[in-house]
């Protein structure tokens, strides 16, 4: 099905974006909300209807939304054929009424239409990038004897779907008695399970090392560009949102197969790794470390204005100060300082939010940075922060001359450059290292 989405930003949208470009956060949040309460339609946008989808909250008029009435000068110029200026009125002749009813009738249409509006944040920007992966589904390359699987997890807020990546030597495992580590993967805007697993080459690293990979699937119905919903502040939250089903399928993923509970980890790219963060906060004893490419921190943004500040600039710094009781989760971080798409800001921001919980649970700390050349000559900057005995429990990696893309990843797959650092080797010697039976538990 071909899901409608902006080619360009409608005009109110660019003068929201004028607006947070200045920093009038305020005002960009009630131009947006003033155009969907229907004080100034556009015919530039086109709405989308799902009545089994949940409309962005922040943007979405509720029950009390006015209607659009004749006399409202903003009238879309495809009705304005039918009104009548209201100086000068003279007496109503019976086609007079009719098409009044007639507007009356097209403009509350409308104004149905915009309680389910929804905004394609990507395209609504016209985000470089932001749009090859929404029809790739083929297949990857997997090892003989191993299986990759769709399965559909249901839980209260209906189904979901995912693929699963079972390693050839999983029976040998079961009839050993033997536990494998899980990684579950979250992939970006536009992407696919599939897409997503042929771009990281992470099913190749979990045949290497014995592990089962989880891509759980983002539907159109939650999003219209297949983006997790980070920004949404019922899905920052423990036991609300995406984060209760993801979390749920977790578990039920680590029960239903030979999965080790103390070695589950959580990754993703762009608005996966905004949410991978998201998960480690709410849920620091389901996962033992976590991999952030090109994401944002924790509570970057609460609605979409502030989502797209914090993509162009980085969130706020009072927003990024991290909540130090809540059990540190060890992280590795990549960033491109050629990112357009999501600042680099962020990822140092990433990484700063996580040095205060890690900083306040845990003493004797050294840090080291380190600078590191891809075999392609792809240079990166690399800071690490280890405990007395020598274990990474923070990195953070700035990819130099890298753009909005997984680093060492397949061309194969949607944003990806295979140029390097090969983020899907080191994430995985990162995760091996770490156990959620630590002493951060």
């Amino acid at each position: 099905m071909k899901i409608p989405k902006f080619n360009t930003a409608p005009p109110h949208l660019k003068e929201a974006m004028a607006l947070i470009k200045s920093g009038r956060l305020k005002e960009a949040t009630v131009a947006i909300q003033n155009n969907l309460n229907s004080n100034r339609p556009s015919n530039s946008v086109n709405t989308h209807t799902d009545d089994n989808s949940t409309a962005m909250r922040d943007v979405t008029p509720n029950e009390s939304t006015p209607k659009i009435t004749a006399s409202n000068p903003s009238v879309p110029k495809d009705l304005a054929s039918n009104t009548h200026s209201t100086q000068n009125a003279t007496p109503e002749t019976n086609d007079t009424t009719k098409a009044k009813d007639t507007l009356s009738e097209k403009l509350q249409s409308l104004t149905d239409k915009m309680k389910d509006f929804k905004i394609d944040l990507p395209s609504a920007l016209n985000l470089p990038g932001m749009g090859a992966g929404a029809t790739t589904h083929s297949e990857p390359p997997i090892a003989e004897n191993a299986k990759f699987i769709k399965g559909v997890f249901t839980s209260s807020q209906g189904n979901h779907n995912y693929r699963l990546y079972i390693p050839s030597n999983y029976d040998e495992a079961l009839t050993q008695g033997s536990k494998l580590p899980l990684v579950v993967m979250l992939h970006g805007c536009t992407q696919s399970p599939e897409d997503f697993a042929t771009g990281t080459r992470m099913n190749e690293l979990a045949e290497t090392h014995q592990s089962l990979v989880l891509y759980p699937s983002q539907p159109a119905s939650a999003n219209l560009n297949r983006c997790w919903n980070w920004f949404n502040k019922s899905d920052q939250q423990r036991d609300q949102g995406e984060p209760a089903w993801l979390s749920a399928l977790t578990e039920s993923i680590t029960k239903e197969y030979a999965v080790d509970a103390g070695r589950v980890y959580v990754a993703g790219l762009s608005a996966g790794a905004a949410m991978a963060v998201i998960m480690a906060q709410t849920y620091p004893e389901l996962y033992a470390a976590v991999g952030v490419h090109s994401g944002l921190a924790y509570q970057s943004a609460s609605n979409m204005p502030s989502a797209m500040m914090a993509m162009r600039k980085g969130a706020d710094a009072a927003i990024t100060e991290s909540n130090t009781s809540t059990n540190y989760v060890p992280m590795i971080v990549f960033h491109g300082d050629q990112d357009h798409t999501v600042s680099v800001r962020n990822g140092g921001q990433v990484f700063e939010q996580a040095k205060q919980r890690l900083q306040a649970q845990k003493s004797n700390l050294q840090t080291q940075q380190q600078q590191k050349s891809s075999e392609q000559g792809t240079r990166s900057t690399q800071i690490q922060i280890c405990d007395d005995k020598g274990l990474s429990l923070l990195e953070y990696w700035k990819i130099h001359g890298a753009s909005h893309s997984w680093a060492g990843g397949s061309h194969a797959g949607s944003y990806t450059d295979p140029n390097g650092p090969d983020a899907s080797k080191e994430m995985m010697r990162f995760f091996l290292n770490h156990t959620n039976k630590s002493y951060f538990k």
